[in-house]
């Protein structure tokens, strides 16, 4: 929404463009690639790679999906696992029944059928909006995972639902290592991520933003309200798409719809509102951020010796205490936090 201060209108949202200087975020992303190129794979272990490093980048992805369709379309979704589910098993299908198909084709592939039910479940947006709209894509997740448990087709007539997900070729060569995995998983994230950082500078982006302050007032100055809201339905489930093939294929080496539940979809929602709503470094510190804090958790845990049931729900308390400080304190959460830290750093010593 707008709101009127010292004579000129803003938003109550700021896109990633207007918080962050182009130019200095060039260079930060240039670095933080050529660390995550270079010194991580010379640091790490394959536990590491495992454990932390391929499913931080797996859930910046899906959590830049949803930041795309929430934080700069306006937006609301719950259903995010459900898009990553198709994309995991449409790959999957692919794969199994097209002999000889690219393995990174399948996933393009599963993430254009993604889109496609993205695009299905996107539909209401058209009609409701705000609550109403995050109930509607609530019931996205609860249907395609009835789909994929009881159309057997789907899991290859598999008596157990859980399917071990194929090798990943590529011109021949296996990616059959955590390192591996961790550069292949690196290159398709950083891709996806710049392309998502010029779309949103791009027309798409502002009318997405415009959408998402005034609907009414975007469709009276011109934008297409269904097909604005529609295409931001249709990129985050791409995005989503792809992030789901490589949860299955990079990460957990198996295809099963248990793995896409409904608490997957709320711990990304979790990610881009800590690390930040309209920002697409938001969803990268969010997403570090969720992954870290199990491991911190658990090591303080076993420091302080405290009890088994004080330890299992510690971790529930903290997300929750952390959810409530940024929506009240910094609704544009950790993005913005490092903005400012930045400024204060570069003003540093002098403050005026």
């Amino acid at each position: 929404m707008f709101y009127r201060e010292a004579g000129q209108f803003k938003t109550s949202y700021q896109s990633d463009s207007q918080i962050f200087p182009l130019r200095q975020d060039r260079i930060g992303i240039a670095i933080l690639l050529l660390l995550a190129l270079i010194a991580v794979p010379w640091l790490a272990s394959d536990y590491a790679f495992s454990a932390i490093f391929i499913p931080f980048l797996i859930f910046s992805l899906a959590a830049l999906g949803l930041n795309i369709l929430t934080g700069y379309a306006g937006q609301l979704s719950l259903g995010t696992a459900a898009f990553m589910a198709v994309g995991a098993f449409a790959s999957y299908n692919f794969i199994l029944r097209l002999p000889g198909i690219p393995v990174l084709l399948a996933f393009v592939l599963g993430g254009i059928c993604a889109a496609l039910v993205g695009i299905a479940f996107g539909l209401p947006s058209l009609r409701i909006r705000g609550f109403y709209l995050a109930a509607a894509t609530l019931a996205t997740q609860f249907f395609v995972v009835w789909c994929l448990t009881k159309i057997q087709w789907f899991t290859n007539y598999s008596t157990s639902g859980v399917i071990t997900a194929q090798e990943i070729v590529i011109a021949g060569y296996a990616f059959n290592t955590p390192l591996k995995k961790y550069l292949l998983t690196l290159l398709i994230v950083a891709l996806l991520a710049l392309l998502a950082k010029n779309m949103v500078r791009s027309n798409v982006g502002r009318s997405w933003m415009a959408v998402r302050d005034m609907d009414v007032a975007a469709e009276v100055i011109g934008f297409r309200l269904m097909r604005t809201k529609l295409l931001a339905f249709a990129v985050s489930s791409f995005y989503c798409g792809i992030a789901g093939a490589l949860y299955a294929y990079a990460y957990l080496g198996t295809v099963e719809p248990e793995a896409y539940n409904l608490d997957l979809s709320f711990r990304i929602l979790f990610m881009i509102i800590i690390g930040g709503v309209g920002s697409i470094l938001g969803s990268f510190l969010g997403a570090a951020f969720i992954v870290l804090l199990p491991v911190v958790l658990n090591l303080l845990a076993h420091t302080l010796a405290l009890p088994t049931h004080v330890a299992s729900n510690l971790e529930l308390m903290v997300f929750g205490a952390l959810i409530i400080f940024f929506l009240i304190v910094e609704p544009h959460g950790l993005a913005r936090l490092w903005q400012i830290a930045k400024e204060k750093l570069r003003l540093w010593p002098f403050p005026h």
